[in-house]
């Protein structure tokens, strides 16, 4: 048997980073009262996301802060782990967007279940990047069933997929029983919106075609080309009510002019199409 240890890709070194920075932060200068307002106010309170204040903002920023040593360097060494290997594979962007994907869908399973009185009060935060790491872990199952891993401390192999399965199901048995103060449904959370993200994401050749710059633009464009032919319907109106003259315009938006107005194809080509 040998052992290989995954590189340390980009955007895995930034969130290790960023994570590591604030865990060191907190753990050295941070008060009781400094630690509190961080939990409030940068961890995930659903009541505070879904009624005023309404900081949105907490359903991402929550995954950065983590409370003790063990919580922030299992997740850490997950997300090195397996994190590494979706990002050589898949890119820095997908990657991300995995994270991010399972870090968001932890946050709203977590505001849901909470207003549904499933989990503790709504006014108690939630902290830590376990939602992300969920949802790489699904991945990483789905995608990299077959790869075997080490189940540290313990010297023996199993497949990925089987040990996302265990991982499913001690998840579960923990929901159920209450878990104490780790959120396991939340953890349940990222583990499915993995799933829809490798499921239902744009592969990689799609990024080739379309990208979310892309789609964003073209929408863009849409908007600003149903203005001008609004626009030129106005001017349309105006034109006929006003002075009584007969102005056309194609539905591009672009004058025509009398000469070319029984043309089949007509319009001027001096007019401008995004």
């Amino acid at each position: 048997m040998t052992l290989s240890f995954p590189p340390f890709s980009k955007a895995v070194v930034w969130l290790l980073g960023i994570n590591t920075a604030v865990f060191l932060f907190l753990s050295a200068f941070g008060t009781r009262a400094a630690i509190s307002w961080a939990y409030s106010n940068v961890g995930l309170v659903p009541a505070r996301v879904v009624l005023p204040p309404f900081e949105v903002w907490q359903i991402v920023t929550y995954s950065f802060i983590h409370q003790g040593f063990g919580h922030w360097f299992w997740n850490m060494l997950a997300l090195w782990m397996f994190g590494s290997t979706f990002e050589v594979s898949w890119g820095p962007r997908r990657f991300l967007e995995l994270f991010f994907t399972g870090v968001v869908g932890a946050a709203l399973t977590t505001i849901a279940l909470s207003f549904a009185h499933v989990l503790s009060d709504p006014m108690v935060p939630t902290i830590g990047a376990s939602g992300g790491i969920f949802a790489i872990l699904m991945a990483y199952g789905i995608v990299f069933g077959e790869n075997e891993i080490v189940m540290i401390p313990y010297p023996f192999l199993i497949k990925a997929k089987y040990f996302v399965l265990i991982l499913i199901v001690v998840t579960v048995a923990f929901a159920i029983s209450g878990g104490g103060s780790t959120a396991y449904l939340a953890h349940l959370g990222g583990l499915l919106f993995g799933y829809l993200y490798v499921k239902y994401a744009p592969t990689k050749s799609s990024y080739k075609s379309v990208s979310v710059s892309e789609w964003y633009y073209g929408l863009r464009n849409s908007y600003y080309r149903w203005k001008r032919r609004r626009a030129a319907r106005k001017f349309e109106v105006y034109m006929r009510e006003q002075h009584d003259r007969d102005v056309k315009f194609d539905d591009l938006g672009n004058y025509v002019p009398p000469d070319d107005r029984d043309k089949k194809n007509g319009g001027s080509k001096s007019g401008w199409v995004n």
